[in-house]
């Protein structure tokens, strides 16, 4: 199995290289104001993709600093040791957190 994945590796490896290698026309991006950049096609390409984790990481900052910090107001968890769990009243459970949305925008 380590063979079959170190395998797969190497052919998504050499996939994007022959891509590199194949997409190294210049490519022409205009912005606004009439300013261009001038690069080769794989670089356009390898800072749009980062450019999309970047945008990506930053719209899922919100909603995990929200969990996050109702996570921190959750009362500690109970030592393992104990024979019985002991569930707390209804009326301690925090009912103020965060809704998580399961699907959509």
């Amino acid at each position: 199995m380590k063979y079959l994945l170190w395998l797969l590796k190497a052919a998504i490896f050499f996939t994007l290289f022959a891509f590199a290698l194949n997409n190294q026309h210049d490519a022409t991006v205009y912005f606004f104001f009439g300013t261009s950049w001038r690069a080769p096609l794989v670089l356009v390409v390898l800072a749009a993709f980062a450019g999309g984790l970047v945008v990506g990481a930053l719209g899922m900052l919100p909603g995990w600093w929200k969990h996050r910090t109702a996570a921190a107001q959750l009362p500690a968890a109970l030592p393992a040791d104990l024979a019985m769990p002991v569930t707390p009243p209804a009326s301690s459970i925090p009912t103020d957190l965060p809704a998580v949305r399961q699907h959509g925008l």
